[in-house]
């Protein structure tokens, strides 16, 4: 017979593990993304990642993110000459 406490702790176990595995991942991801001086933040490098795990076209995600990173530029150099 199966003790339910013994199955609950085993997928305790297992979550943890996963955790754990996400939480190794997310931060290797963001150390490379510090090496290549992306200027990703963590939640930034996060969505980026879940978008790409869904399908999204990498290439064309880094080109809209440098498109907007240069609109940015442009709206705060026109704040900054007004």
């Amino acid at each position: 017979m199966c003790k339910p406490w013994l199955s609950l702790y085993k997928i305790q176990l297992e979550l943890r593990g996963l955790l754990w595995a996400f939480r190794v991942r997310q931060s290797v991801l963001l150390e490379i993304s510090r090496i290549l001086n992306t200027g990703l933040d963590m939640e930034t490098l996060s969505i980026c990642v879940r978008l790409c795990e869904q399908g999204i076209n990498p290439e064309a995600l880094s080109s809209v993110i440098k498109e907007l990173r240069k609109g940015t530029e442009a709206l705060k150099a026109a704040e900054n000459t007004s």
